[in-house]
């Protein structure tokens, strides 16, 4: 059964009084900053009751084994073993098999160009794999490369949920720019302790705002990235459309820092929605 949507707190409005000394006449009361909230009906989801291969209106597929920039070790296809919908739930999983040049095959599913979003409510609940090698992430990227160089991590990521195999009872959000990421040691994120996230669905959200972006889980937040004053794309790339990605790698330089342990394969998964509100300003 599909749980029903976790209503986004509400911003508290600051409203700032200027008095000046020595005159009568009344403060004066400066332009507040905006309120956000969110829908209550969402803009765009998918709630996977059908049964076949995902729908082909709102997912496209993202194939190929060339590691990702992470050497990866799962090639990804298109094949209904890698990616299935049954028993109201997407079914992403992957396989210990010879899949193109690698010995492991995955999905990743991508809705650009089906479902293109600037700020939101992001909602996606989810039963994780196990085991030492696999790497599942929700995530968005940017829809167009328009900042810098034309690519990774100039234009952005935002990382709604990640988890390694690995460490198992801990669950991962990050952002990703030019002046933030790993590569250079200025990442922003920050993590959250969590059992059970292999044996039961949780839901894992992310609150993009045109001032913020905040990663939830079971309606719990635990890191929230502020766009500071004199922030521009190379800080802030978070002001232009996004899609969704959802996959399971194997492997690679983080889901691998320990091995892979073979014998834990097929491992999967399982998403039984994605839900998408709009952005409201007040």
């Amino acid at each position: 059964m599909k749980r029903n949507n976790i209503n986004a707190p509400l911003t508290v409005l600051l409203m700032l009084y200027t008095t000046f000394s020595g005159c009568s006449q009344p403060a004066t009361v400066p332009a507040s900053r905006p309120k956000y909230t969110f829908g209550v009906n969402p803009v765009w989801h998918d709630e996977f009751e059908h049964a076949g291969k995902p729908d082909s209106s709102k997912w496209s597929f993202v194939m190929g084994d060339h590691g990702w920039g992470n050497n990866e070790l799962q090639n990804y296809t298109d094949h209904l073993e890698n990616a299935r919908v049954e028993n109201g739930s997407l079914n992403i999983t992957a396989i210990k098999e010879k899949s193109g040049k690698l010995e492991y095959s995955s999905a990743r599913l991508i809705s650009k160009g089906k479902g293109d979003f600037t700020y939101g409510k992001f909602e996606i609940r989810a039963k994780l794999p196990a085991g030492r090698g696999t790497w599942p992430a929700i995530w968005l990227l940017a829809s167009s490369n328009d900042y810098g160089n034309k690519g990774w991590p100039d234009n952005g990521e935002i990382d709604i949920m990640e988890h390694v195999g690995f460490d198992q009872n801990r669950i991962h959000g990050n952002i990703h720019t030019k002046a933030f990421n790993h590569s250079i040691k200025t990442n922003k994120g920050n993590n959250i302790a969590a059992a059970g996230v292999s044996d039961d669905f949780h839901i894992y959200s992310c609150e993009w705002t045109p001032e913020s972006v905040t990663m939830l889980m079971d309606g719990k937040a635990y890191f929230t990235f502020r766009k500071e004053a004199g922030y521009s794309w190379p800080e802030w790339p978070f002001n232009k459309p996004f899609h969704l990605i959802l996959n399971v790698a194997v492997g690679g330089n983080w889901g691998g820092q320990k091995g892979v342990d073979d014998s834990i394969f097929p491992q999967k998964m399982e998403v039984d929605y994605v839900r998408v509100y709009p952005l409201e300003q007040h």
